[in-house]
Order: C-alpha cells, then sequence, then structure tokens
C-alpha cells in the first residue's frame, strides 16, 4: 500500500509544483541527470551481482527486443494504411514500442512483487535502453532527417556513453572479480532514490494540452504499448514454456506505459513531441488501470 501511495504522492507534488511554477521548469533534466548517472547504475550493483544466470533469464532480453521490433512493423503498417508521414510514423515507433521499465516499472513490481524481484525487472529495464539507443535511435533519425541515415558510429557513441548501459556492463563484468559486499549500503541508498526522483520527474514533464487532435495517434500507440506488447510476451511465454517470476516480470514489465526518455528523443530528432508527451502522460494515467488488470492474468496462468 506504502508504494501506491508513493507513487501518488511523487507524481502529484511534481504537477502541483510545476502547475504553481513553483519550480524551475527545467528542474527534472537535473533530477534526470542524478537517475541516469547515480541512480540507475546503483541499482545494478545491488542486485546484478546477484542474479543466478540460467537459460530462462534469456527470455526477458528477447522479448524486450522482440517488443521494439513488433511495434516498427505494426506502426509501419498503420501509417502507410492512414497515409502518415516518416515523421509520425517514427514518433509512433518511438512511444509503443519502448516500455517505462524503471521509473515506472520498479516502483510497481515493488508493489505488486516486492523488491527481491527487481533483479529480473533490470534485465528488462536495461534491454529496453539499448533497443531505445538502438532501434529506436534509428528511427528517430530516420524521422527527423531529410536523409534518413544514421551511422554505426553514432549509435555505437550512444550506447557506451548510456550511463546505465554502462553500470549495467560494470556490475555484472566486476563482480566477477570484486566484492561489493562492503559498499551495499551505499548502494542501497542511492538505488532508494530512484522510484521519488522518478515519478517526481515524470509529475514534473506531464502534459495535456490539445490531446483532443491527437486522439488516434495516441489511442493506437496505447492499444498496442499497454495491451498488445505484454499480450505478445504473455503468448511467448506459453510458447516457450517460461515460467515462474522470470515470466511474470517480463511479461509485467511489457504492459508499462510509454517510457518518459522517449520524450528527450522526439525533442533531440525534431519528431513530434507533443504526440510523444501526450502519450506519456495518458499511457501512465491508463496503465495504472492496464497494470493491475495484467497482474491478474498473469497470477491466473503463472
Amino acid at each position: 500500500m506504502v508504494n501506491f501511495v508513493l507513487i501518488a504522492v511523487c507524481i502529484l507534488a511534481g504537477m502541483i509544483l510545476k502547475a504553481t511554477k513553483s519550480i524551475h521548469p527545467d528542474a527534472h533534466k537535473g533530477i534526470n541527470t542524478w537517475i541516469l548517472y547515480l541512480a540507475l547504475p546503483a541499482v545494478s550493483f545491488k542486485y546484478l551481482p546477484k542474479v543466478h544466470w540460467t537459460l530462462e533469464m534469456l527470455f526477458p532480453i528477447v522479448a524486450t527486443f522482440l517488443i521494439a521490433v513488433f511495434s516498427f512493423l505494426f506502426m509501419m503498417l498503420y501509417s502507410k494504411k492512414k497515409g502518415y508521414s516518416r515523421r509520425s510514423q517514427s514518433t509512433m515507433e518511438l512511444i509503443s514500442g519502448y516500455s517505462n521499465t524503471s521509473f515506472i516499472g520498479f516502483p510497481l513490481i515493488s508493489a505488486f512483487y516486492g523488491e527481491s524481484l527487481l533483479s529480473i525487472a533490470i534485465i528488462c529495464d536495461q534491454t529496453m535502453f539499448f533497443s531505445l539507443s538502438t532501434l529506436g535511435i534509428i528511427a528517430a533519425v530516420k524521422g527527423g532527417s531529410r536523409s534518413g541515415k544514421v551511422s554505426a558510429q553514432f549509435i555505437l557513441k550512444r550506447l557506451i556513453t548510456f550511463p546505465p548501459l554502462v553500470g549495467c556492463i560494470s556490475a555484472i563484468v566486476l563482480s566477477q572479480f570484486i566484492d561489493f559486499s562492503a559498499a551495499e549500503p551505499l548502494f542501497d541508498k542511492l538505488a532508494a532514490t530512484v522510484s521519488p526522483l522518478a515519478l517526481f520527474s515524470v509529475g514534473l514533464q506531464l502534459k495535456f494540452n490539445g490531446w483532443k487532435k491527437l486522439i488516434p495517434q495516441m489511442s493506437i500507440s496505447m492499444l498496442y504499448k499497454l495491451i498488445l506488447a505484454p499480450a505478445i510476451v504473455f503468448g511467448l511465454a506459453l510458447l516457450l514454456g517460461v515460467k515462474g517470476n522470470v515470466a511474470k516480470i517480463t511479461i509485467f514489465e511489457a504492459a508499462m506505459p510509454t517510457v518518459v526518455t522517449s520524450s528527450i528523443i522526439a525533442e533531440q530528432f525534431r519528431l513530434n513531441t507533443k504526440l510523444t508527451n501526450l502519450t506519456i502522460g495518458f499511457s501512465i494515467i491508463v496503465g495504472f488501470l492496464t497494470t493491475a488488470l495484467w497482474y491478474k492474468i498473469i497470477e491466473i496462468f503463472f
């Protein structure tokens, strides 16, 4: 119950402080920097060294990539049918194929399943950021530039300079040679800042003005993100016989709303930022209902 109250309080606090102009309009940028450079890497160092790696642990990696790939195919067909521009298509690919696995996912997983299963969620999260930094950037460049070209060097630079991914790889590799037990209290304190600050940052960035004109695009994006994406992972888990906590957390993470980072990428590559921000906001609100529904379904079958 405390986790649900935390989610509501932090998001509402961000929205209220922004609406009353009690905080700098760019305050979320500083908060996001803390989360990306310190808090999320600390989460990796806290949980990943303790992960018991099995063949089943490949499932979150494969499933998360498939969500992005199917989003590309789904939005390509839909955009062609509707006659949308490449810019609109890329925007919908960006807001449909990548889940809010950490900012919203971590607090909800803690609320529904407990913090012990965040180790599986981290794998989903890092895979999501990896696919966002590759497939997502490719889509953004194609929609935001006339040439539609993106170099391998540009993608590689994005990957090797992305703090959460660097933290993830470092935690896995260094833990094989170094005992981080003495540093666990530090990692605990830093990791504890992820949920409240991330949710507060989300509240600061939520925008709802001018939504009526974009209902068709938002609706199809949320249909894929909140319903079809987890359904695909659900079916894949049944097909491959993946059970237990790995299947539960992977499906649940797939049901998360649109990742907030997509707004930053959309702005950077001159995509439809209004559609992006509106979809992020509405998908979070609707996502609280759909994730609860998915939790019930997951518990019945897994």
